[in-house]
């Protein structure tokens, strides 16, 4: 059974960082790629960074050049290093799979105001 356990959200001011971590189970780990995702109030969970087995990154429009996304495989946790936030990416931080690999854990709530 896939289990996923976010950290690390909070509220921070616009510019600010966060580090978010998820802890997988093992199993997750043999799937191709993972992803965080993120849902803001009122709106559809979108993917915003992507990681392959082998490294290989992708990251939505909104992400580039400010989200990093890595994984320790040896830990079986995948971070996501969040840099220049801004109010718009406030919202509830997911990862899974990607595709999606099995149920949502509980996020991490991820605040951006002054």
């Amino acid at each position: 059974q896939v289990q996923l356990v976010e950290s690390g959200g909070g509220l921070v001011q616009p510019g600010g960082s966060l580090r978010l971590s998820c802890a997988a189970s093992k199993i997750i780990f043999s799937i191709s790629a993972m992803g965080w995702y993120r849902q803001a109030p009122g709106k559809q969970r979108e993917l915003v960074a992507a990681i392959t087995s082998g490294g290989s990154t992708n990251y939505a429009d909104s992400a580039k050049g400010r989200f990093i996304i890595s994984r320790d495989n040896a830990k079986n946790t995948v971070y996501l290093q969040m840099n220049s936030l801004k109010p718009e990416d406030t919202a509830v931080y997911y990862c899974n799979g990607v595709p999606r690999a099995g149920s949502w854990g509980q996020g991490t709530q991820v605040t951006v105001s002054s």
